[in-house]
C-alpha cells in the first residue's frame, strides 16, 4: 500500500511540474512581413520558359505546372513538374526569411540532378521582384562551380516572371532562362 500511495504522488508531482512547465514556455516567433511576403506564391501555377545553353545551340522550350503552398506561415513550398526535351522533370523549392541574417533562403532539389541548391537573396525596393544566388555545378564547364541566380519578379498577383542566369568565368553574367508563370 506503502508503494502505491508513492507512485500516486510521483505521479501528481510529474504532472504538476509538467502542468507548470507547459505554462512557462518561451512565445514562439510569428511570421514577420517577409515571410507574409512568400505567401503570394500560393496556389496552382502553369508555367512556360525558354531555355538557351549558349550561341547557336537552339532554344528550349519548356512546360510545368507549380503547387506553391505555405509551411507554417514561415516558408514556401513549391512543388514543381515540368516537361524538358520529353523528360518529365520533377523538382521542389523551399524558400523561407531568415531573421538573423535578414536574407531569403531557400532550397532546390530536382529529379535531374544529384545537387542540393543552397539559396540566399533579397526583395528588391519594389516589393515585386525576389532575387536569389547560389553555387551550383557549372554546366558549361564540368567539374567546375559558379554562381547562378533566379529572380521572380511579380508583374501581378496571377504573373510571374522568372528569369535563371549564371555567373561566366569572365564574370559577367548570362541568362539561360526566361519564363512566365501564370495562376491557374
Amino acid at each position: 500500500m506503502k508503494s502505491l500511495s508513492y507512485t500516486f504522488s510521483a505521479l501528481v508531482t510529474l504532472l504538476t511540474v509538467t502542468n507548470a512547465s507547459a505554462q512557462e514556455l518561451p512565445e514562439f516567433p510569428k511570421p514577420t512581413k517577409e515571410h507574409l511576403w512568400l505567401k503570394q506564391f500560393e496556389g496552382e501555377w502553369v508555367s512556360k520558359s525558354k531555355a538557351s545553353m549558349g550561341p547557336g545551340v537552339p532554344e528550349i522550350e519548356c512546360q510545368g505546372k507549380m503547387t506553391s503552398r505555405t509551411l507554417g506561415g514561415f516558408w514556401i513550398v513549391n512543388q514543381i513538374e515540368g516537361d524538358m526535351m520529353g523528360m518529365t522533370m520533377h523538382g521542389l523549392q523551399t524558400i523561407g526569411y531568415d531573421t538573423d541574417k535578414k536574407k531569403y533562403v531557400g532550397t532546390w532539389v530536382d529529379s535531374m540532378m544529384n545537387y542540393m541548391w543552397k539559396y540566399e537573396g533579397t526583395v528588391e525596393e519594389s516589393g515585386k521582384k525576389l532575387t536569389l544566388e547560389a553555387e551550383g555545378p557549372n554546366f558549361m564547364a564540368e567539374g567546375k562551380m559558379t554562381k547562378f541566380r533566379d529572380a521572380y519578379e511579380f508583374k501581378s498577383k496571377d504573373e510571374i516572371i522568372a528569369t535563371s542566369s549564371m555567373r561566366m568565368e569572365d564574370g559577367k553574367w548570362v541568362t539561360f532562362m526566361t519564363g512566365t508563370i501564370k495562376r491557374k
